[in-house]
């Protein structure tokens, strides 16, 4: 293929501004002033006659070009960067970025994360840990799992955990829970998911109390409070495997509602690295095989 004069340095510059979200944060990976960074874009943006990125308050934003660009450049960059250590006899160790929703990445992924780098020894993966709320490319990121009905726009979603909801609670608490009415005279602690205590009293047959208790942006918060004997939370009981094998938490009916799921997800348009390809593979085979780290051995679940 006859190729033009490809102006290289422009194009690292907008790789690593579009990843970084901001022009003084490129400056500082590339080691040049922001106004390098600045003259580096509006150069390329001329020789391509089109606009890479919009100024907004939040941020640097991709036009439609930028963001077909994107991709297509970083896969090219990680193919470069591939076939220069084949050439120089280095073993390449691919970096791999992966947001996960906090109570999945303590609950499940990092037990389990000794395992996959003992399979995959030359893929760094970095985790780092959010609220659900995340935006892939803003970010630097790869990949992220997160909770919900698998259908985020722009994005592909390979399905990694069923997650069903059950209210947890400390033993004392547990102990004047003969039936789900008796969930009335506790506090019910809440998630900013307002519909999930009455979906779960509706597939036990009971009816859903006034709802007051405090809300929790966190899963792991709820779990805490719920075993200090607060309250009872509606948590995805694999999730606290271990904390019901070792007692702190008791789940006193057998009744589960589904609420969402865990996906791996990523844009649609990125091409996928092969570190993105074997952490997919691994992940979908690890969770199919249903070998939690801690089996939570619960007698006596009250059938309501």
């Amino acid at each position: 293929m006859d190729r033009p004069d490809i102006p290289l340095n422009g194009l690292r510059t907008f790789e690593v501004a579009l990843r970084q979200g901001s022009f003084t944060r490129a400056a500082i990976e590339l080691r040049v002033t922001q106004a390098a960074v600045s003259h580096q874009i509006a150069r390329l943006e001329d020789r391509l006659g089109a606009k890479l990125f919009l100024r907004t308050s939040g941020g640097l934003v991709p036009t439609d070009e930028g963001r077909d660009l994107y991709p297509v450049l970083e896969h090219g960059l990680d193919a470069i960067a591939r076939a220069l250590d084949r050439i120089t006899g280095h073993r390449h160790i691919e970096t791999l970025k992966v947001g996960v929703v906090t109570t999945f990445a303590v609950g499940w992924l990092l037990p389990r994360l000794s395992e996959f780098r003992r399979s995959h020894p030359t893929i760094d993966l970095r985790i780092s840990t959010n609220n659900n709320r995340v935006e892939i490319l803003r970010e630097g990121l790869d990949m992220a799992i997160r909770y919900g009905a698998g259908t985020w726009t722009g994005h592909n979603a390979e399905l990694v955990l069923e997650a069903p909801l059950t209210p947890l609670c400390a033993p004392s608490v547990a102990e004047t829970l003969s039936h789900p009415d008796c969930l009335s005279r506790q506090v019910l602690l809440r998630s900013y998911r307002s519909d999930e205590w009455s979906r779960w009293f509706s597939a036990a047959g009971a009816s859903c109390p006034a709802l007051t208790g405090p809300i929790f942006d966190s899963s792991i918060a709820l779990a805490d409070v719920a075993s200090a004997g607060a309250g009872v939370a509606l948590l995805p009981v694999e999730m606290f495997a271990r904390r019901l094998a070792e007692g702190h938490l008791v789940q006193p009916f057998a009744t589960t509602v589904s609420a969402g799921r865990y996906f791996l997800t990523w844009p649609a348009e990125r091409p996928s690295t092969p570190a993105m390809m074997d952490f997919t593979r691994w992940i979908t085979r690890a969770s199919a095989e249903l070998h939690p780290i801690v089996h939570a051995q619960i007698t006596g679940l009250r059938s309501e």
